[in-house]
């Protein structure tokens, strides 16, 4: 949300001196600076919200429409001993950090105006040594994070190497099996948490999910009678989907509360003799010649090292001139790298990776996969993550309920930074379309042109 840009230019009296508001400059260099006076030079005097602090200080416009309110020492530990988003989300997590203006469901407009407005600079030697005697060295020791955090990656090899099935279950867990009660709310009927695919831009949630679904059926090429297998089924809409209309569907997730909701829905459904979701690794799958394969929102979760492998897996699944469709969040080029660090990585997606969509396609066609078709949905995530925030808001009171004031805050913010970075590129959703030939390259009676409704 904010970044750090290069010294500030000028003298350290000039960088003091661009302060505003109640946080007054002085050019007494042995007076101790407020929490306000610090966040100021460190902004460059420019704050887009009110800030106040648990000392007394405050700085910004008082007619702002946003604030942050620093309410505890703690708070100031939190910000001072991590880097990046990690602080700030630590305090917030822990109640050290209150926002106004927003709901705490959504707090997508003050994210927005975080990152539109507020760019940290490092002042001048002289004055960070006079913030860092100001902020006291007690505040420069870093204390336990709030419960919620998982450790660090180094610190996670006691559940196994990063991506073995053990570890991967473990992750799974932590992420997925939440509350089937708090994902109905925020995910609503279709229990879908994948980008959508809108057909207009005042379509429903709902709507859109079962608008993706058959985006995904058609590019598959299924109908009535052909077997299909899902990797990383989530609650087993595309399993229900594909069975409502004759195919035999096979889903296999590593979250048991979300197997368990999905085997009840089949049954209510009665599409026993059609659909089946399995609790556990795709890598246990041991039928094959499936007519489809598809892998929606799973990639996130496999490793980019492990992508290779993945891909001649699901390959060996499929039968000659069988389709398989990827569905996944990407970064915008294939140069970062891959992995997810700070807030994400510790409270939202343990060892989740993303990557570019080239290296994507690289992968699936070194794995022996011909890729016919791919697309950017982005967009799309970014009106999806809108609407989960607008039923989180709605389920609030109940959703802290079922889960807790920290796990719905941890949503809450989680859901509209990715909205916030979806509108603006800094991920993207991509679909990738690819066929298994038959050895001689015939991939069967594929058309020549795509064959699906956009």
């Amino acid at each position: 949300m904010t970044t750090f840009k290069s010294q500030v230019p000028g003298a350290d009296g000039a960088a003091e001196a661009a302060t505003s508001g109640t946080a007054t400059a002085t050019t007494e260099g042995d007076r101790k600076l407020t929490l306000a006076e610090i966040l100021e030079l460190l902004a460059g005097g420019r704050l887009p919200l009110r800030f106040t602090a648990y000392d007394g200080s405050s700085a910004g416009p008082e007619d702002a429409p946003f604030g942050l309110e620093l309410t505890s020492p703690r708070g100031t530990t939190y910000l001072a001993t991590a880097r990046g988003d990690l602080g700030l989300a630590r305090a917030y997590i822990a109640g050290d950090i209150e926002v106004h203006g927003v709901h705490p469901g959504d707090p997508y407009e003050l994210l927005k105006a975080l990152a539109d407005e507020l760019v940290f600079r490092m002042p001048p030697p002289k004055t960070m040594a006079r913030i860092v005697r100001s902020i006291g060295v007690e505040h420069l020791r870093p204390i336990a994070p709030p419960p919620q955090e998982v450790p660090p990656r180094w610190r996670r090899l006691g559940t196994g190497r990063r991506h073995s099935k053990a570890r991967d279950a473990e992750v799974i867990h932590y992420h997925y099996d939440v509350s089937n009660t708090f994902y109905e709310w925020v995910l609503g009927p279709s229990m879908t948490y994948t980008c959508a695919c809108y057909p207009r831009a005042e379509a429903s949630l709902d709507e859109a999910q079962e608008n993706k679904y058959r985006l995904v059926f058609e590019k598959l090429r299924l109908g009535a009678g052909d077997r299909l297998l899902d990797v990383g089924c989530g609650w087993g809409g595309m399993v229900r989907y594909a069975a409502r209309r004759g195919v035999r569907a096979v889903g296999v997730t590593l979250s048991q509360e979300q197997a368990t909701w999905a085997q009840r829905a089949i049954a209510e459904e009665g599409l026993d003799d059609l659909a089946e979701v399995r609790f556990g690794d795709y890598r246990d799958i041991r039928e094959s010649g499936f007519d489809a394969v598809s892998s929606i929102g799973l990639l996130e979760h496999i490793g980019v090292r492990n992508y290779r492998s993945y891909f001649r897996f699901l390959r060996s699944r499929l039968r000659p001139g069988g389709l398989l469709l990827n569905h996944c969040i990407t970064r915008p080029d294939n140069k970062a790298e891959p992995s997810t660090h700070g807030f994400i990585d510790r409270y939202v997606f343990p060892d989740g990776e993303l990557t570019g969509s080239g290296r994507i396609i690289t992968e699936a066609q070194d794995a022996g996969l011909e890729v016919l078709h791919e697309e950017n949905l982005r967009p799309h995530y970014a009106l999806t993550l809108r609407d989960w925030c607008a039923n989180l808001v709605a389920h609030w009171d109940e959703a802290v309920a079922e889960v807790g004031l920290e796990k719905a805050k941890v949503w809450g913010v989680y859901m509209a930074g990715s909205r916030l970075q979806f509108e603006r590129g800094g991920i993207q959703l991509h679909q990738v379309l690819a066929v298994k030939d038959d050895g001689h390259g015939g991939v069967g009676d594929l058309p020549l042109r795509p064959w699906w409704t956009p």
